[in-house]
């Protein structure tokens, strides 16, 4: 009785998410960006503005990427089907990890031969750089065209790099962060729960 009870409301909340539109999805998860930049002009983010907007986008593109991992732990243990947003929920971190880049770049370093150097020589900026790069070319290959044109078995085998990628995200916020702090291993601790909750079979 509890199983039927269970797959019935599976059923609905999967019903109800297919008739969100992927657009509301975009738009919503984009919203914080402008209202972050704007809180960052008027003062409202404390006395380090520049490293405080960087901070926020960066937390937002790793909260981004690990409620994408989530979507197949949830779907195998509660039958609740979410994928149709994980390619959203996937843009957007990168969307807010290109902002994040650009804040470091543009208006906390703002030398491009000084931004190489920390790159080269500070090892959790250089893991943060590798993330990043990793997950340019799961961006680019993000569309329904470039599935059919790779197929979806090398298209699998490609997007699985998003693992290391966030891998190194969490390492690159804990080794950010002077001494040792609670929220960036919440944050790795979260992803070693996802990526064991991806061993369980999927409920029928």
């Amino acid at each position: 009785m509890r199983d039927a009870i269970t797959a019935s409301l599976s059923q609905r909340l999967t019903a109800q998410a297919r008739k969100v539109p992927e657009w509301c999805v975009y738009i919503v998860g984009a919203l914080p960006a402008p209202w972050l930049f704007w809180q960052a002009l008027t003062g409202a983010l404390g006395v380090e503005p520049i490293e405080a907007l960087e901070h926020e986008y960066g937390r937002l593109a790793l909260q981004l990427l690990l409620a994408g991992l989530a979507v197949t732990p949830l779907w195998r243990l509660t039958g609740v089907n979410l994928v149709k947003f994980r390619r959203p929920l996937g843009l957007l971190a990168f969307f807010y990890l290109c902002l994040h880049f650009l804040v470091w770049l543009l208006l906390d370093v703002q030398i491009l031969s000084q931004a190489w150097a920390d790159i080269v020589k500070r090892p959790f900026i250089t893991i943060g750089m590798a993330g990043f790069l990793l997950l340019v070319p799961l961006a680019v290959t993000s569309t329904r065209k470039a599935i059919r044109r790779m197929g979806p078995k090398a298209w699998g085998r490609l997007h699985r790099l998003v693992y290391v990628a966030v891998g190194l995200g969490v390492l690159h916020f804990v080794m950010g962060r002077k001494g040792l702090q609670y929220e960036p291993l919440v944050y790795a601790g979260i992803l070693v729960v996802l990526l064991g909750l991806r061993l369980v079979p999927r409920r029928r």
